[in-house]
Order: C-alpha cells, then structure tokens, then sequence
C-alpha cells in the first residue's frame, strides 16, 4: 500500500505563471512560497485560511526562514534579507555578479543551519547554472558542475547527503556533505527521461525518500533512498515544480505548479495550472530548520 492517502487539490487558486519552493515555517506554521515570474512571495495559513502576498524587486526563486526572524529571498540580483513586517530587502551578497542572466531557482536549508541553492539561466538554455553553499563567512561557494537548470536542492534526514538536480538532463544527483558543509562528487541517484516529465524541486520525507515533482509530467514521485520508484501522485495539471511537507503533523504535502508553458487552450484544459495544490500522506515530512550559518 501506497502512502498518499488522498488525492490532489487545489488550496489556493493563483493561475500563477511560476510558482516554485514551497516552505513550511514552523514558528508560523504557515507555508511559504514564491511566484518566480510575478515577483511575488505568498504566505498560506491552512488553519485560518488566511492568504498574504508581497512584492519582490525582482525574479525570486525562493523565500526561506533565517534564525533572525526574517527570511532569506533567493532573487535575480542574489541573495537578500527579506522582513515581512516593513516588506524590505536587504542585499547580503551576489554569488554570480559575472552573470546577469542567471537567476537564483529554489534553495534548501540543512541541520546544521546552512543555506544551500542554485542559479540557472533565465533563458533555459546555456549552461551556466550551479548548487552553492552560503559559507560562515558570508561568501557563496559553488559545490556542482555547471547545468543549464539546476533544481533542488535537498538533504537527508541525517544531513550527510545532498540531492540535487539537472532538470533539462532529466537527472538527480546525490553527494555527501562533509565536514563543514564541502560537497563530495555527484554520483546519479535516477533517471526520468524527458518524454516522462523534467525533474524539478525535490524534497525528503522522514523516511529519507525523496519526492520530486514533474514539470510536462503532470505527476509527483517518490523514490527510496536507494533511488528505487515507489509512489506516482497524477495531478490534474501537468507542471508541479516542488513539494512540501506542512501541517501540524507534517502530513499534508503542499505542491507549486505553474502555468506559463500553457497558451490559451492549454489554460483552458488545465484551468488549475499555477494553483497551490494540497494532499495527505501517511509518512511525515522533517522539520524545517532555519538559516543560521553566514549571516
């Protein structure tokens, strides 16, 4: 028997060109998540129902906590301090200033409070994006091989391992963290051919499995730690970009879509595309941890 115990459904209906990262914060205990193309940051409170937005200056990937009480905001022009209270941003720090057109897409926070993230060219097409690690001191250090879209990342329940992956390659990627966070090699955890759907954001249960959604694949999987299939979760749109365990008990998943593949036929055969989907599981997601390391 399978561990998804319902099916999809939509929670929150944007009709969002891009939605990416969802992220449960547990001292709100509301998910977080970003609508990349829109410039805008979303806040959904299942218990209430409440439903908040922000403005970003620019493209933001993702939107994560920060043990300050603020947020880290992945956007186009790098990493920034974001403070829901003032709505502001901050700069911290640009990891690729010699590449404008690459923009930050979808980052991780492991146990031991460290951020992990990845670049990707805005067009799709040329390879210059990576997975980086923001050091204590402040600085981002590149941890992959270039890719043109970099996706992920994620880590394991014992925080020894990375996931990682190379979307238009249709692969994901494993590595083992090492003292003080460097990065071993890369060794391929699966494969999802292309005709299949593109491997976007991964997440990890409490289990140490490791779901990913499907863009073009209208589908979520779940592999074991070993990489084996175990569970395909159908949506009723075809592009889920990441998944996210929230909730009191860590059980319901929360799934971003997008929208921005679709002409106008296609909207109107996926009326749900860009909406933030929701479904129960038996096995738990793993508590968040907040970025503390280099800020």
């Amino acid at each position: 028997m399978g561990v998804v115990l319902t099916a999809p459904e939509p929670v929150w209906a944007l009709g969002a060109p891009l939605l990416e990262g969802p992220v449960w914060v547990q001292r709100d205990a509301a998910l977080w998540f970003v609508d990349i193309k829109s410039h805008r940051i979303h806040r959904f409170d299942p218990a209430s129902g409440e439903r908040r937005s922000w403005d970003a200056p620019a493209q933001v990937g993702f939107c994560l906590p920060a043990a300050n009480g603020k947020f880290v905001a992945g956007l186009q022009t790098g990493l920034a301090i974001f403070d829901p209270a003032d709505r502001s941003f901050t700069p911290l720090t640009d990891p690729e200033p010699a590449l404008p057109g690459n923009r930050l897409n979808d980052g991780t926070v492991d146990p031991a409070g460290r951020l992990w993230f990845g670049t990707m060219d805005d067009g799709e097409s040329e390879v210059t994006g990576r997975i980086y690690r923001l050091g204590g001191d402040g600085r981002c250090v590149a941890e992959t091989a270039a890719v043109s879209i970099s996706n992920g990342p994620a880590v394991s329940p014992d925080g020894r391992t990375l996931y990682h992956v190379d979307t238009l390659g249709g692969v994901i990627h494993s590595a083992a963290i090492g003292d003080g966070g460097i990065l071993g090699d890369s060794r391929v955890f699966a494969t999802i051919p292309n005709s299949e759907g593109f491997p976007d954001g991964p997440a990890v249960d409490a289990e140490g499995c490791v779901w990913i959604g499907l863009y073009n694949g209208a589908a979520v999987r779940r592999y074991s730690p070993a990489g084996e299939l175990l569970d395909v979760v159908a949506f009723p749109v075809g592009a889920i970009t990441k998944v996210a365990f929230g909730g009191p008990d860590l059980r319901t998943v929360y799934a971003t879509t997008a929208s921005k593949h679709l002409d106008a036929d296609g909207r109107a055969e996926e009326p749900h595309a860009g909406d933030l989907f929701a479904f129960r599981v038996s096995v738990p997601g793993l508590p968040g941890t907040e970025v503390s390391v280099g800020l």
